[in-house]
């Protein structure tokens, strides 16, 4: 049986002294700006409530299980009834991989439709 640890830390994904276990993912929550800005250039302030929106973070540990998800991959989740747990003074959010509603993919150069016809 092998064991699934956090990667060797880079400048993106700190070292984590934390093994994932089954289908378990350890995100790293992106920043959420206290204010939005509409596209019509209107400021939203934070305490305005709005429909119930979905947030983006970075996997920084998985486990053995999870099979669509890998380690750096920036997933969009609900931030809503979620664990958070401190570890080594950063805060993170522990998630099922099924509670993942999608993954980001990267984006193809300008111009490229990717249409062969």
């Amino acid at each position: 049986m092998s064991t699934i640890a956090a990667q060797p830390p880079t400048a993106a994904t700190p070292s984590i002294p934390i093994r994932m276990l089954f289908d378990r993912l350890l995100v790293q929550p992106e920043v959420d700006a206290s204010e939005r800005q509409s596209s019509a250039g209107l400021v939203i302030p934070a305490t305005a409530v709005g429909p119930k929106r979905l947030a983006w973070a970075v996997v920084v540990a998985k486990g053995e299980h999870v099979r669509q998800v890998a380690v750096g991959d920036r997933v969009l989740f609900d931030p809503e009834g979620r664990a958070e747990v401190e570890v080594g003074g950063a805060d993170y959010v522990l998630l099922r991989e099924r509670d993942v509603h999608g993954v980001s993919q990267q984006q193809q150069e300008a111009g490229a439709t990717g249409l062969y016809l």
